[in-house]
């Protein structure tokens, strides 16, 4: 019985042509868009987030440093800094998400 399913499934994946996709109908998505900002430090990532972030980045940028540590920083270390509980969801959420590589802040349009 094992050996007739084998025989078949091997029939099959013979038949189909390698360059063929064996999903078909399936529309292919890209991440990959416009303009981004090449140098993101900690105000590049907090302007690109938005909502009022912007009003913590020297807090930030004397007690933290970089966005490298940022990254890193946990929910505690945002609380001593006295960031309210709305803006350290934020900055975690985003954080996050930019070191999955799933988000990443927009360079402002270029003015001509």
């Amino acid at each position: 019985m094992a050996w007739r399913q084998i025989l078949t499934w091997s029939r099959r994946l013979s038949s189909v042509p390698a360059h063929s996709n064996p999903v078909s109908g399936i529309a292919k998505f890209s991440s990959k868009s416009g303009h981004y900002v090449v140098k993101v430090g900690i105000p590049e990532f907090l302007s690109g987030v938005g909502k009022g972030l912007e009003k913590h980045v020297e807090k930030l940028e004397s007690e933290i440093g970089g966005l490298d540590k940022l990254l890193v920083t946990r929910t505690i270390k945002l609380k001593r800094l006295g960031i309210p509980c709305q803006d350290r969801k934020l900055i975690l959420k985003y954080a996050h998400k930019y070191r999955l590589g799933l988000w990443r802040p927009r360079a402002e349009p270029l003015k001509s």
